[in-house]
């Protein structure tokens, strides 16, 4: 039996996608969560929680490789940094980290922490590897949908979104996963830049809804010209899935689609 892979946030959005892979790969996995969840053949669930530190050591017996996954709205950092000191008492070999485009450039608190979690993982002494992603579909979703709901739709001035599909993150750090450390590795982001008129009309067409008329709106201090600047943006190098937006809200619609037969 072959050392298991800890992922944490394994039943998460990207965590579910990225569990099969890996057990299609033939490596058994252990998930760590809060409420645990039910093993099968090569797949094992124990309770534990990064932030709190609790149940960390139990978790990493027996495990050369860490895939992070886990996050929230607040307290990334402190869980990188609570993971990465037991990784290294365990002698854990390959950490490896899910981190967003822009961590170290958008003054938003939510990408400060991530920041911080990249520099708990580089600094941990134990050989790592750091991927920086965009905004899944998913998380961009909402918004969109938030935003046509309004009589006028808020166009902010410079804010752009390069959202990427959820299955080509999780494939890509299976990848990560199953090979060697490598440090900072290209972010990976969606095949296309878009603004918010281009992400709402996409959606609304998608839906067979009317096109919204826009007003221009302006996103003030240090945020607004951070996201003018495209600080939320990846950089080169740069890994581009191929399955954009508009592929994703044909997905989506599919999927409403067989729910409602």
């Amino acid at each position: 039996m072959n050392a298991p892979i800890l992922v944490t946030g394994g039943t998460g959005t990207i965590g579910s996608r990225v569990v099969p892979l890996l057990r299609s790969a033939g490596q058994d996995v252990r998930v760590l969560s809060r409420r645990g969840g039910d093993d099968a053949p090569g797949l094992t669930h124990v309770e534990g929680d990064t932030v709190a530190g609790h149940g960390l050591a139990e978790a990493l017996e027996h495990v050369d490789v860490v895939l992070h996954l886990a996050g929230g709205a607040k307290g990334d950092d402190t869980a990188a940094t609570n993971l990465a000191a037991a990784a290294r008492r365990a002698g854990v070999k390959h950490l490896l980290l899910i981190s967003v485009v822009g961590a170290d450039a958008m003054p938003i608190g939510y990408f400060r922490a991530k920041a911080a979690a990249e520099r708990a993982i580089a600094e941990s002494d134990v050989p790592w590897t750091v991927l920086r992603a965009a905004q899944l579909h998913e998380f961009v979703l909402p918004v969109v949908r938030g935003m046509a709901k309004l009589p006028l739709l808020p166009m902010p001035g410079g804010l752009r979104f390069e959202p990427v599909h959820v299955e080509e993150v999780a494939a890509r750090l299976a990848e990560l996963a199953l090979g060697s450390p490598a440090g900072r590795v290209a972010d990976i982001a969606g095949p296309e830049v878009l603004d918010v008129r281009q992400l709402a009309d996409a959606y609304v067409a998608a839906m067979g809804r009317r096109r919204r008329r826009g007003v221009p709106v302006r996103i003030p201090g240090a945020v607004g010209r951070a996201y003018r600047a495209g600080d939320n943006l990846a950089g080169a190098p740069v890994h581009r899935g191929a399955r954009g937006w508009s592929d994703f809200l044909a997905e989506l619609v599919a999927r409403t689609a067989d729910v409602l037969r």
